[in-house]
């Protein structure tokens, strides 16, 4: 009878282990719809609405510029007060700022408004960001936690192939305001979803905690965090920069209708999709994140320095290299983010998480306009191959092996 309640017992935790990375992934799915979805108003922006690539990127990366000023904070409330609160309230508060946007481009409002509500949302949906990683984390062990980061950081790609699905043709045929009306939904929905069914993972009390060591702060006496997000900050641009401009390149300079290149985008991130769980398969099964994160960066620049050529190659051969940059720019998202969990433990990894996205939306707040003036002054090859220089400068700064921190279990 023993025996029975054991298994039931662990049973129902491990259900309950699937259901809030569930959850997890839908939250952050949600996040991504919002915060990188707005990059596919883009053509329509500079088709219809008359703006200059830069100007058009510059609108279309401000929830980016929002995720900035919001991830520590959600992280350090995290932190403190356990995941699901931040989950919840982060997702509801985007979604009325999304949909007050929206509101606000079917008024015909001015670029800046526009800028100043997509900022407050990205601000509110980064809670995501940091408390959906927390909480994979804290209910996955370790000889699981790969693979478990790795679905939830499909999450993004597939919020990517969900806006590029629909946001275009939707800007398109019933401009911008009803465009935006698609991440409001799923920001509502997402909010509604982790109030419901979210579960803070255990952890020690913070007396015991305090015993442990598990209190102090992992930045002190080590730079393995340090490396880890420097090495992540240089990665992340060149995921940006197929995010943002794969489909203008599609649409401009290879002459495809938005429907068909809203379809190539979609493809690729669902291929993205996949590459994040296999590799964190892989970091499960050699038991390390920071060897799979080392090959993955130099495949990265590999890469990129291909799709630079692809202005060069025909028809079939460009869509092929521009799949593959697409797939090794998102891998090795989940790599790192995991790491960084796991090195700053249960009661810094809020803040860890948050200081590590900070920095990456930071880089990629200026992909957008930096980039949008490289093409438009020296065209998508010339852009594709910077990109490509800079994950280069991460190979040396990706740390060898870390040690997990004993307050994750």
């Amino acid at each position: 009878m023993v025996g029975m309640t054991s298994t039931a017992t662990v049973t129902s935790g491990t259900s309950r282990r699937w259901t809030i990375l569930a959850l997890g992934v839908l939250a952050q799915a949600a996040q991504a719809v919002l915060v990188n979805g707005t990059a596919f108003l883009i053509p329509t922006l500079h088709e219809q609405s008359g703006m200059s690539l830069a100007q058009a990127g510059t609108l279309a990366s401000a929830p980016v510029f929002g995720v900035v000023f919001g991830l520590v904070a959600w992280g350090a409330v995290a932190d403190r007060h356990g995941e699901r609160i931040v989950l919840a309230a982060g997702a509801a508060f985007a979604a009325v700022a999304t949909a007050a946007a929206a509101l606000a481009a079917a008024a015909g409002a001015s670029p800046a408004v526009l800028a100043v509500l997509l900022a407050i949302a990205g601000a509110a949906a980064s809670s995501a960001n940091s408390a959906s990683g927390r909480v994979v984390v804290g209910w996955f062990p370790p000889d699981r936690r790969g693979l478990a980061m790795g679905i939830r950081q499909m999450s993004i790609p597939l919020g990517v192939a969900l806006a590029a699905m629909t946001i275009p043709v939707i800007a398109r045929d019933h401009g911008i305001g009803w465009a935006l009306a698609l991440p409001a939904t799923a920001c509502a929905i997402a909010a509604a979803a982790c109030a419901i069914g979210i579960a803070d993972p255990p952890r020690p009390e913070r007396a015991d905690a305090e015993a442990q060591g598990l209190l102090a702060n992992p930045y002190r006496g080590s730079t393995i965090l340090q490396r880890i997000h420097a090495a992540s900050v240089l990665l992340v641009v060149p995921q940006y920069v197929v995010w943002t401009y794969a489909l203008v390149w599609l649409v401009t300079e290879r002459g495809w209708a938005e429907s068909a290149a809203g379809l190539v985008v979609t493809a690729a991130q669902f291929l993205g999709a996949a590459s994040r769980v296999a590799v964190g398969i892989w970091s499960d099964r050699v038991g390390s994140r920071m060897r799979p994160l080392r090959i993955v960066t130099v495949a990265v620049v590999a890469s990129m320095a291909a799709l630079a050529l692809a202005g060069f190659a025909a028809g079939p051969v460009a869509i092929v290299l521009y799949l593959v940059a697409s797939v090794t720019t998102v891998s090795p998202n989940g790599l790192a983010f995991t790491a960084v969990a796991e090195v700053a433990g249960p009661y810094w990894g809020g803040r860890a998480l948050g200081i590590q996205n900070t920095a990456q939306f930071v880089a990629a707040a200026g992909v957008g306009p930096v980039f949008g003036a490289l093409i438009g002054t020296f065209g998508f090859a010339a852009a594709f191959a910077v990109a490509a220089v800079v994950p280069a400068l991460a190979v040396p700064v990706v740390p060898g092996e870390h040690r997990e921190n004993p307050g994750i279990e």
